[in-house]
């Protein structure tokens, strides 16, 4: 399998008036193409600083990140999804979608049915012309996913994409992203501070200490099952949750 994204001893300072803060201290790990990576740690630990990192929208005070072997630089090759939907309430479904289009000056007809098709794909063709709040939760956060996906980015970075969502929707919702990121392919890192979504989503969980963030350990839960929603059911689910659970308490 092909190494997508690589970060080598990675570390990030920031100066303020009186001190200088080590919020990354020697990160180092790599995914390959097709990998769903959680990045879990104690709050405050500085895991959105590491995807800002990723995103190329912070620049590492020594250390390399490299995409397909390359320096990461914000551009087409990732794309980022927040903790809120930011579905523009003044346009319609179709008009967010089309939105890293028109950022990126490439709204051709080619990548409009491209958007389209993902739409159809899953299922919110019908609601083109609406507005974001005639959407569900779920549904919102699917498009917010599918606007995401049209700029076709080779590495998706979600920052806790399903904070905002009540439980039994986010259970859900988790099921709805993870099929349609395996569906399309993606390399996906995660942040998230719930163990049992890093555990039901992932191929690799990252946990990171607290600031300055390093890396505590690395597991690879390889539970049966081929969805979030039934891998939590696995016997193994349960004895990993624990680890995890006594490595950030």
């Amino acid at each position: 399998m092909k190494k997508l994204l690589e970060l080598k001893n990675v570390r990030l300072t920031y100066q303020t008036i009186n001190d200088e803060i080590e919020a990354v201290k020697d990160l180092s790990f790599s995914c390959n193409e097709g990998d769903f990576v959680s990045i879990i740690g104690p709050s405050g630990c500085g895991k959105t600083t590491v995807l800002s990192l990723i995103a190329g929208l912070l620049k590492p005070t020594s250390g390399e990140i490299l995409i397909d072997e390359k320096p990461v630089e914000p551009s087409l090759s990732v794309g980022y999804m927040l903790q809120k939907d930011q579905l523009f309430p003044w346009r319609t479904i179709e008009k967010n979608v089309y939105l890293p289009l028109e950022i990126k000056k490439i709204n051709t007809t080619e990548n409009r049915e491209y958007a389209l098709d993902l739409l159809k794909k899953y299922n919110l063709l019908p609601f083109l012309k609406n507005y974001p709040d005639q959407l569900s939760g779920g549904m919102r956060q699917r498009a917010a996913l599918i606007r995401t996906l049209v700029s076709k980015p080779r590495l998706l970075l979600l920052d806790e994409p399903f904070s905002a969502l009540d439980y039994q929707t986010r259970i859900s919702v988790c099921d709805d992203v993870y099929n349609i990121i395996k569906s399309e392919r993606k390399t996906t890192v995660l942040v998230t501070h719930d163990i049992s979504e890093a555990i039901s989503m992932s191929d690799i969980i990252i946990v990171l200490t607290a600031r300055p963030a390093e890396i505590k350990s690395i597991h690879v839960p390889n539970l049966e099952f081929d969805s979030p929603l039934k891998r939590r059911e696995s016997k193994e689910f349960g004895v990993l949750f624990e680890k995890l659970w006594k490595e950030l308490n």
